[in-house]
């Protein structure tokens, strides 16, 4: 083992040890640290760093930025075992990832989509993803959050469900009455199924098994196609995570046209959600039409009254 990839090995084991999870940190600096070799390097030098990461020629300048700051945190690590280990200085690579507007399923299209997926065969993979899809519409989780589900996590009796969110957080979910209903047939056929279940997860796939992210990457844009949906605005292909975003959307719109004081709810939805920033939340003021329109219908009202 060369000297850079036990100083990786080293500096991953620590993080971990702190809480970071770091999987694919881990990746690209075991990639970062293979080009260093390749290139005969026994150190991290910025004009090195810088290209690696510029590899992905097709890129976008803020991937090749994060990729960047990866090795920044590693090499400031390094620099504090070989101090001629050089740290690539923050201001390069400048670049800010641009979000783009979600797509908002209206009602319709959820419903559509749920009967599209009550039609998939064999019978239990029709109900995991019926169930799914409505989960996500009416939870607003993170499909990974959703997947990472065990049968432990959902509590049919207070109707709550225990969720392991990003970078280790868990929070408590309540759900609605149906949803809770929902589930509970769900999980009633799933053990139908399988009485003798292979895994803890809550959500499996027709060989017993956790479902996988990857099977409902290749089963979503099918059901998408099937009911002719089509992305707007800048998103050509709606996602799971859309699910999220319509969530979001539908509460903030909701309080809204209830003339709520929305800056006050807004850090409850950000609680719900698990956004560590609220920032996060208040995006969504900023990046769906709908609500553009109202908040400044609003603040026309609040204008109004003062002239």
């Amino acid at each position: 083992m060369t000297p850079l990839r036990k100083a990786l090995e080293d500096y991953l084991r620590i993080r971990r040890q702190l809480g970071y999870q770091l999987k694919l940190d881990g990746q690209l600096l075991e990639d970062f640290v293979g080009f260093l070799e390749q290139a005969g390097a026994t150190r991290i030098t910025t004009e090195l760093a810088l290209d690696w990461a510029k590899l992905p020629a097709g890129a976008r300048p803020h991937r090749w930025r994060q990729r960047l700051g990866i090795v920044r945190a590693f090499a400031r690590y390094l620099a504090t075992i070989d101090p001629s280990s050089e740290v690539p200085s923050s201001d390069l690579l400048p670049a800010r990832a641009v979000r783009v507007a979600p797509h908002v399923y209206s009602d319709a299209e959820t419903v559509a989509l749920i009967g599209a997926a009550r039609a998939l065969s064999p019978v239990l993979r029709a109900a995991t993803f019926e169930t799914l899809i409505g989960l996500l519409a009416a939870a607003g989780l993170r499909l990974g959050e959703a997947l990472s589900l065990d049968r432990q996590d959902v509590d049919l009796k207070s109707g709550a469900l225990h969720v392991h969110a990003k970078r280790g957080k868990q929070r408590e979910v309540p759900v609605h009455a149906t949803t809770t209903k929902a589930l509970g047939k769900y999980a009633r056929l799933r053990d139908r199924h399988w009485p003798e279940p292979n895994t803890p997860a809550f959500f499996v796939s027709t060989r017993g098994q956790r479902l996988t992210a990857s099977e409902v990457h290749y089963t979503f844009p099918r059901l998408i196609r099937q009911i002719g949906l089509q992305g707007r605005g800048h998103r050509a292909t709606p996602r799971p995570h859309d699910f999220r975003h319509a969530f979001a959307v539908r509460t903030l719109l909701d309080w809204h046209q209830a003339d709520a004081e929305v800056d006050r709810k807004l850090p409850l939805l950000s609680t719900y959600l698990g956004h560590r920033d609220p920032a996060d939340t208040q995006w969504y003021l900023q990046a769906v039409p709908e609500l553009l329109a109202l908040v400044a219908k609003r603040l026309d009202g609040v204008l109004g009254e003062q002239s």
